[in-house]
């Protein structure tokens, strides 16, 4: 018992082990300390509009409550390295260093996905914003690991040159692993479309919604909910219908009534004329037709064409019932009847002859 608390008074009385204690507790406290603030500072955040405080603020935590403790304990490690000549000086200064590096790549990646649903949540384009934010991410960790690699010794230059020479060999070998990358750019800088949008190819059967753009392959997901993952290289070969960037939906249908009801057509069509033009939710701006037409086998026919405001596909069938329902009012009001197709049968009758 005399000897432990001789070794206490021992190690109490050491200025060595006094400094490694007041270093790790002040550590403790500034770590505390910067939590709180932090936590502080975010309650302010919150009350702005801008994205880059909330980002900057939620990316930080973590990281910087590393790093605190880093520094606290590499300093603590090369005091007591000094004090009893080890080699463990000789890894204090690289491994901080890439304990560092480690932390602000963490960060930066952080805060840009941080910004990147930030501005995503205030209206940007999500195709952009993901296609930014995924460069300045992997520029941001090959500068990170080649910076590392120098630090450990390893020549950056022979890394490059070997690069230059493999990406020869890489690029044959990895061709349509390339075709689909330099898909994905085309995708994100000419952005034909978006994730959210609905789109179609006539030259493939491809229809269905835009879940995500990557650098690979595109997910799409089609009307009956399935997944269907496409690689970005068959993009730049085939043409590509985007109906959720259309201006406006269009009702073009043939109405046919009666031969027997001809005489009213002029005024029918001159009604349903009117009603067009003067319809809430159709695009007077845009081409309108209502012209007799045709003689039909069964019919005398008439088109109605023209272009609804929406172009939301479910309004615009509520939109087309309502129309297609006032036209049938129309032609019932002027005493005429919808034509079906019929058929007429002329029978000869031949005539007995009376023999005298």
């Amino acid at each position: 018992m005399d000897e432990q608390y001789t070794q206490i008074l021992d190690w109490f009385n050491n200025p060595v082990m006094l400094q490694v204690f007041g270093i790790v507790l002040s550590t403790l406290l500034i770590n505390f300390f910067t939590r709180r603030a932090l936590n502080q500072i975010h309650k302010k955040t919150l009350t702005t509009a801008t994205v880059w405080d909330d980002a900057l603020i939620n990316s930080v935590r973590r990281p910087l409550g590393f790093l605190v403790w880093v520094l606290g304990l590499s300093w603590a490690a090369e005091i007591m390295s000094a004090e009893t000549d080890s080699a463990l000086a000789l890894m204090i200064d690289p491994v901080r260093y890439i304990a560092v590096v480690g932390l602000l790549t963490i960060f930066v990646t952080r805060f840009v996905r941080e910004c990147e649903k930030g501005f995503v949540a205030a209206g940007t384009d999500v195709t952009t914003a993901t296609a930014i934010g995924k460069l300045i991410r992997i520029s941001v960790f090959i500068t990170a690991v080649l910076s590392v690699l120098q630090t450990l010794g390893v020549s950056i230059s022979g890394i490059l040159a070997f690069g230059g020479v493999g990406g020869i060999a890489v690029g044959f070998a990895a061709k349509d692993l390339l075709a689909n990358f330099f898909g994905g750019m085309m995708i994100y800088l000419d952005r034909p479309f978006s994730v959210g949008d609905w789109i179609r190819s006539p030259d493939r059967e491809i229809e269905g919604t835009v879940e995500n753009i990557g650098w690979r392959l595109t997910i799409i997901r089609t009307f009956d909910q399935r997944p269907l993952y496409i690689p970005n290289s068959v993009f730049a070969n085939i043409a590509v219908e985007n109906p959720s960037r259309m201006s406006n939906r269009r009702i073009y249908e043939t109405f046919g009534i009666r031969y027997a009801d001809t005489d009213k057509m002029s005024l029918i069509v001159a009604e349903v004329k009117t009603l067009l033009e003067n319809h809430e939710d159709i695009d007077t701006g845009k081409t309108l037709i209502v012209n007799f037409n045709a003689f039909g086998p069964s019919s005398v026919d008439f088109i109605v064409y023209t272009f609804t405001k929406t172009t939301n596909w479910v309004e615009y069938h509520g939109i087309k019932e309502k129309v297609l329902l006032q036209i049938y009012e129309i032609i019932e009001a002027q005493g005429a009847e919808m034509a079906f197709p019929t058929s007429t049968v002329h029978l000869e009758v031949e005539t007995p002859q009376i023999e005298a």
